[in-house]
């Protein structure tokens, strides 16, 4: 995990260069769809170039922490867990009973969960949360002996830290992935072919779903999404997945698999978190990124993609290491 200076790595600087490109051709379109409305944008455009601005923001930050290397990659997932788990657990109501079990959550979970990817632990690592986390929260709300709704509101917090911690730190754990690239670049650059294919893929299936949407998948819980967005936007992202196969260890029919998985995986975390959301009467998670947002809604794609990715390209793609 010594990865000093991964920017200046050549291949690295192209995916950073490219999106930078894609983000100068988006604010040339938002900025001349703002002039043509004459001052009075609709509220699709308004939301576009506060969407195009977080995202200069999201960029610029990811960028800063590639060069500074592993370890502030690290800080940053671990940070991006922190909020997103206040968020989860700021609609999610609970009682005086559960704050042994919150202040073990923040405190003690997560800066665990982050140390052991940071010291390269694998084995602890994939089993600390899914065993030790989750059989110690029941027991500290047990001790404060309140007992109403006792298991719902434990569920609320384990699933709060499994979906914000132990998923989102899939992603930064693709660190640890053996690829034969002493100076860790090629795992960056996994890292970044993630997020990228997530995210890209969220906004094409929300642009084809506003240009060609018809048929809703799941009305009730996500009224934006319907099959021609998740069709074609789904399609076009695994068309750029494919097409930066040279980033990765992929090949091309490689990268159209992963991609494709990725792409069905973020989907569905996206329902299952709306469905959540709906639950609570909340549109968004929070308002940290505007147009955007809280932290929990930019990653909940995330959540569920970043495991699958995970174990996929390790179980196929990790070099053994030599005794």
């Amino acid at each position: 995990m010594d990865t000093l200076t991964a920017w200046f790595d050549t291949p690295l600087r192209q995916l950073f260069g490219g999106v930078l490109a894609l983000l100068v051709l988006a604010s040339l379109i938002g900025g001349a769809l703002a002039l043509r409305s004459r001052g009075k944008p609709s509220a699709t455009i308004t939301n576009l170039n506060q969407r195009i601005a977080a995202w200069w923001w999201m960029v610029g930050v990811l960028a800063a922490c590639f060069w500074l290397g592993a370890g502030a990659t690290v800080l940053l997932f671990g940070f991006a867990s922190l909020v997103a788990l206040r968020e989860f657990v700021t609609l999610t109501p609970t009682r005086a009973g559960d704050h042994w079990s919150l202040v073990a959550a923040f405190y003690l979970l997560l800066p665990i969960q982050y140390w052991l990817i940071w010291t390269d632990w694998y084995g602890l690592f994939a089993i600390f949360l899914p065993v030790y986390g989750m059989l110690l929260l029941p027991v500290l709300a047990a001790f404060q002996g309140d007992t109403e709704h006792f298991l719902e509101r434990t569920t609320k917090v384990q699933w709060g830290v499994l979906i914000c911690v132990y998923f989102i730190s899939y992603a930064p754990a693709l660190l640890l992935i053996e690829l034969g690239d002493a100076s860790g670049h090629a795992n960056l650059m996994l890292l970044f072919y993630l997020l990228l294919v997530v995210q890209i893929s969220d906004v094409l299936q929300y642009v084809c779903g506003k240009l060609f949407g018809r048929t809703p998948l799941a009305p009730k819980v996500s009224p934006s999404k319907t099959v021609e967005g998740l069709g074609g936007g789904g399609l076009l992202a695994v068309g750029v997945g494919t097409a930066l196969y040279w980033a990765t260890p992929f090949t091309p029919w490689q990268a159209a698999g992963m991609s494709a998985v990725i792409v069905l995986a973020g989907f569905l975390g996206g329902l299952a978190l709306s469905a959540v959301k709906r639950s609570l009467g909340a549109k968004d998670w929070g308002q940290m990124i505007e147009g955007h947002g809280g932290m929990l809604d930019r990653l909940d794609s995330v959540c569920f993609a970043a495991p699958v990715f995970f174990h996929l390209c390790r179980y196929f793609f990790q070099v053994p290491v030599a005794d």
